[in-house]
C-alpha cells in the first residue's frame, strides 16, 4: 500500500512519514511505501520512502507521485500566509490550484483514495463569536485564508461526490517548529522560544498580550495520523474537524519560557511590532471549541511547561 505526502521535505511532512512508517499499516494493510513530493527530497532515511522533486503546481509532476497501489493522499505543501499575501499568483498556484489537481488526480484513479488536506486557522477572520467551531462560517482576511477555505470546500465537495474519502484537518499555530524562522506570519510564535532557549535573541512583532491558539509538533503529527485512520462514518456529512488546540496570550509563552528556563531567556526578547504582521496575526481567531475534535478521539496539549520542556529537550538531544 502507498501513500504520497505533499510537503515531505518539511518539518510536518517528514515527521508524519515518520510516524507513518512507524504506525506500519493504515486500516489493517502494511504501509510499503511512502512517496514524498516536495521541491526538494524528503530527509528521511528510510528505504521505504522515495522523492519526486518538483513544482506541485506543475500537473506533470503530481502524475509522477501517483501508483496503482496508492491509497491515500497527505496534502500538507503551501506557501505559507505572509509569502502567500506577498506574492498572490504563486499563492493561488501552489495552496488552490495543486490542491484541486491533487483532487483531479484522485479522482481520476476511481480508487476513493483517502485524502488528508491540512488547512488553517486563518480561513477564520477577527470579530467571529468564541469560541468557534466546525460550523461557524470561514470568513478569511488573508489570501492564505481564503485559498485555504476555497480548497477545504473543494475537499468536502469531492468526498460528497465520492470522489475521494476526504477529511480536513485546521491546525492551529505550531509551537515550537524546529529550524529557523520562515515567512509565515506565526514564525515568532516559535522564534520567542527557540531562540531564547538557543541563546540568540528573538523578535516578538506583536502585542504581547494578543492570545494566539497553538498546539505541540508531536500532537499535531499524532493527531494528523490519526485523521488518516479516522472511519469518515464517525465524522458529520462536512469532513471539517477543528483540531484541539490551546489559547495561549504572548505574555504567559514568555512567563513560561523564563519558569523553564530562567528570567535571562525572556530578556532575549524584543518586542518591535510590525503591522504587516500583526494586520494578519490579528485576523486569526485566539479560541476555539475542541468538544468535537475531542469525541473523535483527538488529542488536546494541557500545559505550555510542556511544549517549552520538549523543545529544550529536542535542543539538548541535538547538541549531544
Amino acid at each position: 500500500m502507498h501513500i504520497i505526502i505533499t510537503g515531505a521535505a518539511g518539518f510536518l511532512g517528514a515527521r508524519l512519514a515518520m510516524q507513518l512508517l512507524e504506525q506500519g499499516t493504515l486500516d489493517g494493510q502494511p504501509i510499503s511505501s511512502i512517496t514524498s513530493l516536495d521541491l526538494a527530497p524528503c530527509p528521511v532515511d528510510d528505504e521505504r520512502i522515495d522523492s519526486v522533486v518538483g513544482d506541485i503546481s506543475d500537473p506533470s509532476v503530481i502524475e509522477r507521485a501517483f501508483r496503482e497501489d496508492t491509497i491515500a493522499v497527505c496534502h500538507l505543501a503551501a506557501i505559507v500566509s505572509s509569502h502567500a499575501e506577498a506574492e498572490f499568483d504563486q499563492g493561488m498556484q501552489v495552496n488552490f490550484d495543486a490542491t484541486r489537481s491533487l483532487l483531479e488526480a484522485c479522482r481520476h484513479r476511481g480508487n476513493h483514495i483517502r485524502f488528508l488536506f491540512s488547512s488553517s486557522l486563518a480561513v477564520f477572520g477577527p470579530g467571529m463569536p468564541s469560541p468557534l467551531t466546525e460550523q461557524t462560517a470561514p470568513q478569511p482576511l488573508s489570501s492564505y485564508g481564503t485559498q485555504k477555505a476555497m480548497s477545504e470546500l473543494l475537499v468536502n465537495d469531492y468526498s460528497r461526490r465520492g470522489f475521494i474519502d476526504g477529511r480536513v484537518c485546521r491546525l492551529p499555530t505550531i509551537v515550537v517548529r524546529p529550524g529557523r524562522p520562515n515567512r509565515a506570519a506565526s514564525s515568532f510564535a516559535s522564534s520567542i522560544i527557540r531562540e531564547p532557549l538557543g541563546g540568540e535573541e528573538a523578535i516578538c512583532p506583536i502585542d504581547p498580550e494578543f492570545a494566539i491558539w497553538i498546539c505541540s509538533p508531536e500532537t499535531i503529527i499524532n493527531n494528523l495520523a490519526h485523521a488518516l485512520s479516522l472511519d469518515a462514518a464517525r465524522m458529520d456529512a462536512c469532513r471539517t474537524v477543528n483540531l484541539p488546540g490551546m489559547s495561549i496570550r504572548v505574555r504567559e509563552m514568555v512567563e513560561s519560557l523564563e519558569r523553564v528556563a530562567g528570567n535571562e531567556a525572556g530578556a532575549r526578547i524584543r518586542y518591535e511590532r510590525d503591522p504587516q504582521i500583526e494586520a494578519i496575526v490579528y485576523s486569526w481567531a485566539p479560541l476555539f471549541d475542541n468538544d468535537y475534535a475531542l469525541s473523535l478521539g483527538f488529542e488536546v496539549d494541557e500545559h505550555f511547561d510542556d511544549i517549552v520542556h520538549a523543545h529544550k529537550r529536542y535542543m539538548d538531544d541535538q547538541q549531544n
